[in-house]
């Protein structure tokens, strides 16, 4: 009993719509900012390294590079912070967390780009949808 309630409160928190992207590609995060009374939206550029957890408590990591120092950033996907995840590249990637590209640097922490058409794209995001 207590299992279904928890289910029923998670999928109320949860978002509709999430896009679709995978660990490896570059993603535009674009995330509201309170600042006063003003809301903005500021955008965070990077690679995808790391997706955990699942549900409402699902998060994922996402790494640039700037002005030659490392920055990750931690984001809950089903957070009403985040306005939209725009996929930019499509990583090749044959591992299911990217931290050995903090050892990187320069031109090695670039990864080949997966050709992948929109077609394919909406339905690996139906059959991913349709497994949560």
């Amino acid at each position: 009993m207590s299992q279904q309630l928890m289910n029923m409160v998670e999928k109320a928190n949860m978002k509709e719509e999430v896009s679709y992207f995978e660990i490896g590609d570059t993603v535009d995060v674009h995330c509201r900012i309170l600042e006063g009374e003003k809301e903005r939206i500021q955008v965070f550029t990077g690679v995808v390294i790391a997706r955990s957890g699942s549900g409402t408590r699902e998060m994922f990591t996402v790494r640039r590079i700037v002005q030659g120092e490392g920055v990750e950033r931690k984001f809950p996907l089903h957070s009403p912070r985040i306005a939209r995840i725009e996929v930019k590249r499509a990583g090749v990637v044959r591992r299911a967390k990217l931290y050995y590209l903090r050892d990187r640097v320069g031109k090695a922490v670039r990864l080949k780009e997966r050709r992948i058409d929109a077609a394919k794209r909406e339905a690996l995001a139906a059959k991913a949808k349709e497994s949560n």
